[in-house]
């Protein structure tokens, strides 16, 4: 019978891709690591990793062994949800990961009403991007990611064993300085803020300038949308802002009104086996109020200032 932590180093290794990576992730030293490997190959009676330059790769009986080793793992995830279900009062700690405006934002609202509602729980929150946050939480270092998609665009991070609620449509606007401007084909010519290369909000902004029939000149690059609105505020780039963004203050910018399908999808994902775990549906629950109460804010601060 196969050691069954045996099978998770290897199961790391298949989503870490070094040695180093997985010593780091399990706590143990590089050599312990190539040592329980070495004895899972003795177990199983066959290679289990073939080098590839300086990394090593998953021979095909491993690859074997690592999908088995994620459904028993499955099984681990809905035994444990059952286990927490059974029991009267909701405890333990939760692991999420939030990208920016969601953290800033959502988050505070959320965990405001988990400590007024179930103080025994306890969350730990990391600010990291989807396309970081997806990988951790396959990896089972994240049990909840508050996520964004845009339109066309899908992260390759995303797998069928996740599952996804939808928690905001967020309308996303052109945020200029100049009143004069009405459309985007107005800014074939004025510098533009967008977030890094090969992100999912960059790449669906610069096929929205494509799409108006001209290349952006992407004259800032960040991935802070505090940044973006400053920016825009003082009329040195033109912006795309989430309306998420205003959950503290009225616009300092002309916001301009982009068709209704230009919306950010937020999302609050979790691995399907663990999505009856309580404290998946109380973090669930905090997410939905913070969204409404959120959203009651955003309203207000902007008012009219859009058109």
């Amino acid at each position: 019978m196969f050691n069954l932590r045996r099978l998770e180093v290897l199961r790391e290794l298949k989503h870490r891709g070094t040695l180093a990576a997985v010593a780091t992730a399990m706590s143990y030293s590089p050599s312990a690591v190539s040592q329980q490997l070495t004895l899972l190959e003795s177990e199983v009676g066959a290679p289990l990793l073939e080098r590839d330059g300086r990394r090593v790769r998953l021979t095909p009986q491993a690859e074997i062994l690592v999908a088995h080793t994620e459904t028993v793992l499955r099984q681990l995830d809905r035994a444990q949800a059952e286990i927490a279900a059974s029991l009267q009062e909701i405890t333990g700690t939760l692991r999420m990961a939030a990208f920016q405006t969601a953290m800033l934002t959502l988050v505070p609202a959320a965990l405001t009403w988990l400590r007024d509602t179930h103080p025994a729980v306890r969350v730990e929150i990391t600010q990291a991007e989807p396309d970081t946050a997806l990988p951790a939480l396959l990896a089972r270092d994240v049990d909840l990611v508050i996520d964004e998609t845009f339109p066309g665009h899908v992260s390759p991070a995303r797998a069928t064993a996740l599952s996804h609620r939808v928690l905001r449509e967020d309308p996303m606007r052109l945020a200029v300085r100049d009143t004069a401007v009405s459309s985007l084909s107005d800014l074939v010519e004025r510098p533009w803020v967008m977030e890094p290369v090969g992100t999912p909000a960059r790449q669906w902004a610069v096929s929205l300038c494509h799409e108006a029939g001209f290349e952006p000149d992407v004259a800032f690059e960040s991935a802070d949308m505090l940044v973006h609105a400053r920016l825009a505020a003082g009329g040195h780039a033109v912006a795309l802002l989430p309306d998420l963004l205003w959950c503290d203050r009225a616009p300092d910018v002309t916001l301009l009104d982009l068709a209704s399908t230009q919306r950010r999808t937020i999302l609050a994902t979790v691995r399907t086996a663990a999505g009856d775990h309580p404290l998946v549906h109380t973090a669930l629950a905090a997410l939905r109020h913070a969204v409404e109460q959120v959203a009651a804010t955003v309203g207000r601060h902007m008012g009219n200032d859009i058109r």
